[in-house]
């Protein structure tokens, strides 16, 4: 009788600690909180950049994606959606993606890598694609100031480093390249615009794996910190995307024909900013 009464007090005692046992905390999804939007005087802004400091670039094209007419122009935006100065530096050809490394804006520019200093807005120097066609799209810089440059029609990645600038990787395995973000020494992110995939290729060995797909016309990558990112669906949509793979709609302007084009992230105010390309304005959300 003893022994049946210690069985069933030890039965009692498991019962009460899985009851004490608190369920599995589940994290909070993410959500979007608009805080400003510009007004309308931007033209077709496709990518926008932050300083580090307390300015926006944002790149206009100010026509067809791919025309060489010079109308094109970076703007200078402050963080809380005041446009400073509309035409910063001008007579560019449709620019999109833009990289800043010390005080040097690197810009895509149709067929061109293009150097600005920004103590003045004046182009130092400019770098050309290989090749007669080429459609350059998006720019990111390591933290020791290699450049890389996507071709999204001619599926090409370029490296400029030390000042030597070449093709760094090829072929139809690259799924028209649009948005890159470099991640540490090794490792380049791609945003496949042809199969709606977020990839990681590691430079070393040229192998490209898949984090997430299912994400449309892919265009801006940005971190969110611990190998999380933010990515755009030029269509309309932003993604996060989580380090194990998995990933959550957090935005749909598409019922509005609102793009999203080459966004980015200011951590310490955690807002994603948004160009939206025909709308002819930035948009910024609070993440919370």
């Amino acid at each position: 009788m003893k022994q049946f009464a210690l069985v069933v007090s030890s039965l009692l005692t498991g019962i009460s600690l899985i009851a004490l046992t608190p369920p599995p905390v589940r994290p909070k999804p993410l959500k979007l909180v608009k805080a400003w939007e510009t007004d309308e005087t931007l033209r077709t802004p496709e990518s926008v950049l932050y300083d580090g400091n307390n300015t926006l670039y944002v790149a206009n094209i100010d026509g067809k994606s791919d025309s060489l007419d010079g109308s094109g122009f970076i703007s200078k935006v402050s963080l809380d959606g005041k446009i400073e100065n509309l035409r910063w530096t001008s007579g560019l050809n449709a620019p999109k993606g833009m990289g800043l490394y010390k005080d040097k804006l690197y810009v895509t520019d149709v067929y061109r890598l293009v150097c600005i200093n920004t103590a003045n807005g004046q182009a130092e120097k400019t770098w050309d694609a290989i090749g007669k066609e080429s459609f350059l799209n998006d720019v990111t810089v390591a933290k020791d100031g290699t450049v890389y440059v996507s071709d999204s029609k001619f599926d090409k990645i370029y490296r400029l480093k030390d000042d030597k600038w070449e093709v760094l990787a090829e072929g139809e395995q690259l799924n028209k390249p649009n948005g890159l973000l470099a991640v540490g020494k090794n490792k380049l992110m791609i945003g496949s615009t042809k199969i709606g995939a977020l990839r990681a290729m590691y430079l070393t060995t040229k192998t490209i794996t898949t984090l997430a797909d299912g994400m449309a016309a892919t265009d801006g990558i940005v971190s969110e910190g611990k190998n999380n990112f933010f990515v755009s669906d030029w269509n309309g949509q932003v993604f996060h995307v989580k380090a194990d793979g998995t990933k959550e709609q957090l935005l749909d302007t598409r019922g509005d024909k609102i793009n999203s084009a080459d966004i980015d992230y200011v951590e310490k105010e955690k807002l994603l900013i948004i160009p939206t390309f025909f709308k002819n304005k930035l948009v910024a959300y609070r993440v919370e």
